[in-house]
């Protein structure tokens, strides 16, 4: 006798199980290897190390993420924003230096994961999010630009039946990623027809074996820690804004939620494992995720492929991933660049509606952060230039109405409007000390009262008002304005 279906134990089978999930997270996986691993390589001549050191962090990025990541199909691996910060402790000290650098600033991030670091995304106003994703997909366009100068006209023309391919490929059918048709096609004719052009071999040595465990061989003294410390900071603060906003973008794409704090930490998890691994660290990478995404993944499973079959591909058939024509790998980021890019935040109609204010905010994020080549520097400005923006159109909102009881004893004065430093600093010139009678009322039931500075100019007014024998009165606070104000009132203005 069978038990009721009710009292049968359940089991979720995990959705890549799925005949179909399968081979699109499978095949998703070997694309985004394949497109790894020129950019480790190039990361890795950025950062000054051994080719070996981007590779091996761009497996073990991708295979820890996989399990400890809180956005499924999103790919961590070597990225050019971390070399570009760690390239100047390897001049200096070393590579050891490196790996401990990365060690530390996974237990960093960490710790910011442990701090609520990820509840910070809520402050990223949508115009620095396009401007993020814009520039993104400027950079890893001009990124492209050095394999297709000075180099042999075939390249031209693989590159171009390349993104034929990519375009024409998915109108026909979507089983095969079209990529991945496009590398094997490329690579098959120019073996095959003894065509002359830069290779993925051209690039730098393959390794040959497989990372090893070890611990940095650095002197464990404070003098190591001031010297690392700055650097691993500045890489936990990188990795984990490009980490959390390629997830917000693969969040929209995707239409699903993903856990930002545990992919804060999970980012820091793998980059201890990196460390120890011989890796120069990283961080989420959105070319890459973007051709995951697109070739149809959805799981953990393709993150976790991407890494291994990197690995395999490098170490056991490094002789055949060598003979791949750069040109074909070219195609694929091209084609990456312009999936990734907001077309429709520069049509002209969407910039005639939209505020100033956002695309300027869009458009300073994406100067920035093209000029500089660091996401970091580029969203900061752009968060700024969002605050000083918002912060001066709120500025102009407050209001001061003044009316004078009728028998000429009292004028009350009604405050409309969110007071902080920019909207409180001119508060202080909207009332008539001169010609006021001798009772004053300020009326706040419409405002509310943000910072000190408000309270300052508050005690501006009342010492101005009683310097002139007239008495003045603060009604209609709310309970947090009043609050701020008793804690703070008479305390900001010296006596003298």
């Amino acid at each position: 006798m069978s038990l009721p279906a009710a009292l049968r134990p359940k089991f979720a089978r995990p959705t890549w199980l799925s005949p179909r999930v399968f081979r699109t997270e499978v095949l998703a996986g070997l694309v985004v290897a394949l497109a790894l691993i020129p950019e480790a390589v190039s990361f890795s001549i950025i950062a000054g190390v051994d080719p070996r050191v981007g590779l091996f962090a761009s497996f073990t990025m991708a295979v820890t993420i996989a399990v400890t990541g809180g956005r499924p199909a999103m790919i961590s691996a070597a990225t050019g924003a971390i070399a570009l910060v760690l390239a100047p402790l390897v001049r200096e000290h070393g590579v050891e230096y490196l790996l401990a650098t990365v060690v530390l600033g996974g237990v960093l991030q960490v710790m910011l994961a442990a701090g609520g670091v990820a509840r910070l995304m809520r402050f990223l106003p949508r115009s620095v999010m396009v401007g993020f994703v814009n520039a993104l997909a400027i950079l890893i366009f001009l990124a492209q630009l050095p394999y297709l100068i000075d180099v042999p006209w075939p390249v031209y023309a693989l590159l171009a039946v390349g993104l034929v391919i990519m375009v024409a490929l998915p109108k026909l059918t979507t089983a095969i990623p079209a990529p991945l048709v496009a590398i094997v096609v490329l690579t098959t004719f120019t073996i095959a027809a003894g065509v002359a052009v830069p290779t993925v071999g051209d690039e730098g040595a393959l390794p040959d074996s497989l990372p090893i465990l070890g611990v940095p061989s650095v002197p464990f003294t404070l003098e190591t820690l001031t010297i690392i410390a700055p650097y691993a900071f500045a890489m936990a603060l990188v990795g984990l804004m490009e980490s959390l906003m390629t997830a917000k973008l693969v969040d929209d794409i995707t239409d699903t939620h993903s856990n930002k704090t545990r992919e804060s930490w999970g980012q820091g998890i793998a980059n201890i494992v990196t460390g120890f691994f011989g890796g120069m660290g990283g961080c989420a990478m959105i070319g890459q995720t973007m051709i995951n995404v697109k070739s149809g993944a959805r799981t953990r499973l393709s993150t976790f492929l991407s890494g291994v079959f990197l690995l395999v591909l490098v170490v056991s058939l490094g002789h055949v991933v060598a003979l791949i024509p750069m040109a074909a790998l070219v195609g694929v980021m091209i084609m990456v660049a312009v999936a990734t890019f907001d077309w429709h935040s520069i049509q002209p109609g969407t910039l005639r509606r939209m505020p100033k204010s956002e695309t300027v905010v869009m458009l300073s994020t994406v100067a920035v952060t093209v000029i500089t080549h660091n996401l970091a520097i580029g969203v900061t400005v752009g968060v700024l230039v969002a605050m000083v923006l918002f912060a001066r159109r709120v500025a102009h909102l407050v209001t001061v109405d003044g009316v004078l009881d009728p028998d000429g004893s009292t004028k009350i004065y009604r405050v409309t409007g969110q007071l902080f430093f920019a909207s409180s600093n001119d508060l202080v010139f909207q009332f008539d000390y001169a010609n006021d009678p001798s009772n004053v009322i300020i009326d706040l039931s419409d405002a509310t009262i943000w910072d000190a500075s408000t309270v300052a100019s508050l005690d501006a007014i009342t010492h101005k008002y009683e310097a002139r024998g007239t008495s003045v009165t603060i009604t209609g606070m709310d309970r947090v304005s009043r609050e701020r104000h008793d804690a703070l009132a008479g305390t900001l203005i010296s006596s003298h």
